[in-house]
């Protein structure tokens, strides 16, 4: 038997599946001891030293996800650990016992769904697998899924970001937001990193993302209107006057108007993300700023695109392990602790890179944000 986090029920639904008044996260989460996962011929089982959990793994725990798991089940889709047994179809030539390595429960192409990780072992196909460079510890890559792999698939799958284009990126201090002003960056773009207030302003701007400019759109149309002007000022300074060549948006909700009188002629929005809501978008503005809308997800593409998104993770890998990225947990949790992590998008106070330590005796001794 094992240890693993489980999901019991759903925290923003009510008993006949319909929306209600939210309970609290930590009432429908618990530690489980559970069967250990069993070991098939193409597949590698993981000791799980750490596990990511950011706003989509909440989101699913409040119902409120796109995807909906049969309850009661083990939330998490990032895995750090090291490779403990394997099939017999998992050759040397890909992966070895004793592999540091990050995993992704998403990529299995029979099944996971992006859950599972929150456990003291994990047994997922050798496709979802990945070596990770000696010098990067564990941790540092415990939210590649969730965080890098959704941005990078903007910035670069759809975007095609390089040197001399100019990114937007709102929600910038959160998980996606903060990978995505990284990559733009190690990318060689300029970026204008847009957050919701003077905080998290702070916060970025002590961070080691390398934002060009850090600007605050807020909550309401007058600030808006004041970001509008804010964002035209630094895209000139910039060298940038027609605006924004990709816009990375996880926020949506009122701000997207405001967003696309940031974008230039034929420039691209990936929507990322609506932590906002969602609001209908009007297409004659769209027309107007001859803008590319584009929904950006990247887990049917990577499963679809097998190689070239191995091509991408070594990529990201190797940003980090060269320093062109700094390779960070912004918050690590211990295992007991796991429902603090949860509370932190609850109380919408997450920054970066949220970690769950799962195997305690190589538990970073960072119980507290770095930023």
């Amino acid at each position: 038997m094992m240890r693993a986090v489980r999901c019991h029920r759903f925290a923003a639904l009510d008993k006949l599946g319909k929306p209600c008044s939210p309970s609290p996260i930590r009432s429908c989460l618990q530690i489980d001891e559970v069967p250990l996962p069993p070991l098939s011929p193409n597949k590698v089982l993981i000791s799980c030293h750490y596990a990511g959990v950011q706003y989509p793994d909440f989101l699913q725990a409040q119902g409120l996800y796109q995807i909906k798991p049969p309850l009661p089940y083990i939330p998490g889709m990032d895995v750090a650990g090291v490779v403990i047994d394997k099939g017999s179809d998992v050759h040397d030539d890909e992966l070895r016992i004793g592999d540091r390595v990050y995993a992704n429960t998403a990529l299995c192409p029979d099944g996971g769904g992006g859950v599972g990780a929150l456990a003291e072992q994990v047994c997922l196909s050798s496709q979802a697998v990945f070596p990770i460079p000696t010098s990067l510890h564990l941790s540092s890559v415990a939210n590649i899924g969730r965080n890098y792999c959704a941005a990078y698939h903007s910035i670069k799958v759809i975007g095609n970001v390089g040197p001399g284009d100019l990114v937007l990126v709102d929600g910038a201090s959160g998980g996606v937001g903060m990978a995505s002003v990284e990559l733009a960056k190690a990318r060689g773009a300029k970026v204008i990193a847009g957050v919701s207030n003077t905080t998290k302003a702070a916060t970025l701007g002590n961070a080691q993302a390398g934002a060009d400019k850090v600007l605050v759109y807020g909550r309401d149309k007058e600030s808006y209107t004041k970001f509008k002007k804010d964002f035209r000022v630094a895209a000139t300074e910039l060298g940038h006057p027609e605006g924004a060549s990709v816009i990375v948006d996880v926020v949506n909700g009122d701000l997207f108007p405001t967003l696309l009188s940031c974008v230039k002629p034929l420039g691209k929005i990936c929507l990322v993300g609506f932590v906002a809501g969602q609001n209908p978008i009007k297409p004659g503005l769209v027309l107007i700023k001859e803008a590319q809308v584009v929904g950006s997800l990247w887990g049917r593409w990577a499963r679809t695109h097998p190689d070239e998104f191995r091509t991408n993770m070594n990529e990201i890998l190797n940003f980090m392990a060269e320093g062109i990225i700094e390779p960070r947990a912004d918050a690590i949790f211990d295992l007991k602790d796991y429902d603090k992590a949860f509370e932190l998008f609850e109380r919408n106070e997450a920054r970066g890179n949220t970690v769950v330590c799962v195997k305690s005796d190589t538990c970073f001794n960072k119980q507290t944000s770095k930023l």
